[in-house]
């Protein structure tokens, strides 16, 4: 399967008021793909299509709420109307609640999943037919290690992107089978320091912050620009995360006990936000958070392995490095040995 050049695509980003959807934007913009953007909060996709016009680049944008299929239809169709085509559709929304599980109303664990979970079923489903069309292209999905690893405090949003991995393995195997090049990609991210934790809803007392460390936007954005030229199933972003998804393959219950320790204090801050504070569960973030990092740039940290996935004949020469080495100390050993 063989997908375009950037420079040569057409690229759809829904949530890129802020955060990992904003900085996309400007990334696929400035390596001269044209963009469409989506989000709820005009204010924010009106400023990001002056930043990206002003640097030369091609962006246009639409208002859209992922909860309503009609909405996202819009932003597929409008992306062909003004554009010609779509070769890529980058889904990134997302809201939370942070809570323990018997303070969340049906309502908001609802509507967390209208958003999170729907809103990525209604952008692939608005995105295929245009993509079939154009006989190739990628669908990548903002997923997170929390579709392999539910976080307390966190159960509509870790249910949601469950579904997410689900109905993409199940969308995958189908396309597969009718033979069509079409990528399907999740990403699943580590914490990462976007203003998700400004504007989610909270019941904790405080404002709410992932649990340490932190990775900045860019190393996610790095995945998708990779996975937008690069077919690629899943994506982890993170070291960290690489090392969640061993340990949870390995001992589940090792990981409980873990996160029975330090994953409820880990997601509290010491700065007091009420639970009436403002959220972007039912409507559009404050203009404020219209923005890329979040506020824990002192938490951040590099990460390698991404690197290493996005460069596989390096990869697999360090596996095979490893591997040999590890033979040799082995062959070198002998019961009484001292090696």
């Amino acid at each position: 399967m063989q997908l375009k050049p950037i420079n040569q695509q057409v690229v759809a980003i829904v949530g890129a008021s802020s955060g990992i959807g904003r900085e996309a934007a400007l990334r696929f913009a400035q390596r001269g793909a044209k963009v469409m953007v989506a989000a709820r909060s005009e204010s924010g996709l009106q400023s990001l299509v002056e930043e990206i016009q002003r640097f030369g680049g091609e962006a246009t944008y639409i208002i859209a709420d992922v909860s309503d299929f009609e909405q996202v239809k819009a932003i597929a169709d409008k992306t062909v109307a003004q554009y010609g085509r779509l070769d890529t559709w980058v889904h990134a929304a997302a809201t939370g609640v942070l809570a323990p599980f018997e303070k969340i109303t049906p309502e908001e664990f609802q509507r967390v999943i209208d958003v999170t979970l729907m809103g990525q079923v209604h952008g692939a489903m608005a995105a295929l037919p245009h993509l079939k069309k154009e006989g190739r292209g990628a669908l990548i999905h903002i997923s997170s290690m929390e579709g392999r690893r539910s976080l307390p405090l966190q159960s509509p949003y870790s249910a949601a992107k469950h579904g997410v991995e689900g109905f993409l393995e199940a969308l995958r195997v189908e396309l597969q089978h009718e033979k069509l090049p079409i990528s399907v990609t999740s990403i699943k991210p580590a914490v990462i320091n976007t203003p998700y934790y400004n504007k989610v809803r909270t019941k904790l007392g405080v404002k709410p912050t992932g649990i340490p460390p932190y990775y900045q936007p860019n190393v996610v954005v790095d995945a998708i620009l990779y996975t937008a030229e690069h077919p690629t199933r899943d994506f982890i972003v993170g070291d960290v995360g690489r090392i969640l998804d061993v340990l949870q393959r390995v001992s589940p219950e090792l990981v409980d006990s873990i996160l029975a320790v330090v994953g409820i204090p880990g997601q509290h801050t010491n700065e007091p936000k009420s639970e009436e504070g403002p959220d972007n569960l039912f409507a559009p973030t404050i203009p404020e958070y219209d923005r890329i990092k979040g506020d824990f740039d002192h938490l951040v940290i590099p990460t390698v392995s991404d690197w290493l996935e996005m460069n596989p004949p390096v990869k697999w020469g360090a596996i095979a490095v490893a591997a040999v080495g590890i033979a040799a100390l082995l062959g070198a050993w002998r019961p009484g040995n001292d090696v």
